[in-house]
């Protein structure tokens, strides 16, 4: 199910065969929270742009337009015409980040809408559930989520629970997976590792739930208010204890240099919605930084975004243009301009592997991650 093809250091070269086709990795998951890309970015354009595998959400797929009127149009992958890889995340970051008023105990959290307050009760068993009816490929578990930075022994408590909750989402996903009238049998299950920036915890929590044998790992809780080099800190700690036969996903992050620096750490999977988010308002990547698309010099540029790229927004406009599209708050606009962010993450990924494949990443990780980080 997972192929590891080769190592440069800590970095990993390698393919998850899944029953909607092959991943190969490292790879960028296009977010498409509410089963669509927010810029006007449909399926059939993430096919021309490289994207092999997109990534909705549980909990807001949950609220609308419910799960069950999505399994009713056959799952995820008939209901927005994607025939790759969805992962759909677990609705716990959502859960904590979102609801206002919370109760956790030890069955779930209790909370209130942020659509119209409705009351709505999510554990283990009904995040499960809830994905099965999505029937994405990966299903990540159901964990909480807590801000950072967070008391020692709350996070601890907080660990011991989402492993508790994490045991129950495996049986679960087990039994849903057996019935005779679930849309994807072969649903994957992801365990997420969580304990804040405490290196202890941390080791301590994926020790154990690496003993569950899940089809694969992910770090969560991290890109949310730490600073970046306590990220790299967590991730150099945790990922000796991810087993090696598991891709490893990084949630949540991030810039195009977070990227390059999780693969030299040795992880897989990245998620953001940074490049979505930034391009709507003007804030594009290039091989040289990132530009701000606002700005007045701009105003009379003929140049495409970035000369070295061939996506199809550079391939044929104008910064000029498109900085009038902005201005206008034209769709075309946010359109074009996700179009390029998305095409330059996926198209990173596709470099970073063939630097991989040719023994050359820690070159390309030293020229290329403080340029791409730098503000034009």
């Amino acid at each position: 199910m997972f192929e590891l093809i080769k190592r440069e250091k800590r970095a990993r070269r390698a393919r998850l065969h899944t029953n909607k086709g092959i991943i190969e990795t490292p790879v960028f998951m296009n977010v498409g929270t509410c089963a669509a890309i927010k810029g006007g970015v449909s399926t059939l354009d993430l096919k021309d742009i490289k994207c092999q595998i997109e990534l909705s959400n549980t909990y807001h797929l949950h609220v609308r337009p419910g799960d069950d009127v999505i399994r009713d149009m056959g799952g995820l992958h008939k209901f927005f015409n994607w025939d790759k890889p969805i992962l759909t995340d677990s609705g716990g970051f959502q859960v904590f980040s979102l609801a206002k008023i919370r109760k956790i105990d030890e069955e779930g959290v209790t909370f209130a809408s942020h659509i119209d307050g409705k009351r709505i009760f999510m554990g283990p068993e009904e995040s499960m559930r809830i994905q099965s009816n999505l029937a994405s490929t990966i299903a990540m578990a159901f964990d909480e989520c807590i801000a950072n930075p967070a008391e020692y022994g709350y996070t601890r408590l907080s660990c011991e629970r989402t492993t508790r909750w994490l045991y129950r989402c495996k049986e679960e996903m087990e039994r849903l997976n057996s019935l005779h009238d679930t849309i994807n049998k072969s649903q994957m299950l992801f365990g997420i590792n969580q304990g804040s920036t405490y290196e202890d915890l941390r080791i301590k929590h994926m020790e154990e739930i690496a003993k569950l044998d899940l089809d694969g790992y992910a770090i969560g809780g991290l890109a949310v208010g730490e600073a970046t080099e306590d990220m790299y800190r967590i991730i150099n700690a945790v990922e000796p204890y991810m087993p090696q036969n598991k891709p490893r996903y990084l949630m949540g992050v991030g810039t195009c240099s977070n990227i390059i620096e999780g693969v030299w750490r040795g992880i897989d999977f990245f998620d953001c919605v940074m490049p979505s988010r930034n391009a709507r308002h003007g804030n594009l990547c290039t091989n040289s930084g990132v530009i701000n698309l606002m700005n007045q010099k701009y105003e009379r540029d003929p140049l495409p975004i970035d000369p070295e790229c061939d996506c199809p927004t550079c391939r044929n406009f104008s910064r000029s243009y498109l900085r009038h599209l902005l201005k206008a708050k034209e769709m075309l606009g946010y359109r074009l301009c996700v179009t390029h962010n998305l095409y330059f993450y996926n198209n990173l990924m596709e470099r970073i592997r063939k630097a991989l494949d040719e023994d050359r990443f820690e070159e390309f990780r030293n020229k290329y991650s403080p340029i791409l980080s730098k503000r034009i």
